[in-house]
């Protein structure tokens, strides 16, 4: 199954902030996606903290190219 999120703003650092569903058209804030993974809704996702911040990551698939844009 293809990813579904793309990232769509990073800050200056690099940092992903903001990302759209492709599937839903949904468009998420950093926080309501980390959330949104944490219930369950996003199963090809995970959280890990990177720095002490939530942050959204794909789970591995040995696939290339489906990583968060």
């Amino acid at each position: 199954m293809a990813k579904t999120v793309r990232t769509t703003q990073e800050n200056d650092s690099g940092r992903n902030m903001k990302f759209y569903d492709t599937k839903n058209g949904v468009d998420m804030t950093r926080a309501q996606f980390v959330n949104k993974i944490e219930q369950g809704e996003y199963s090809d996702y995970h959280v890990r903290k990177i720095n002490g911040i939530k942050t959204p990551v794909s789970n591995p698939d040995n696939k290339e190219g489906n990583n968060l844009d």
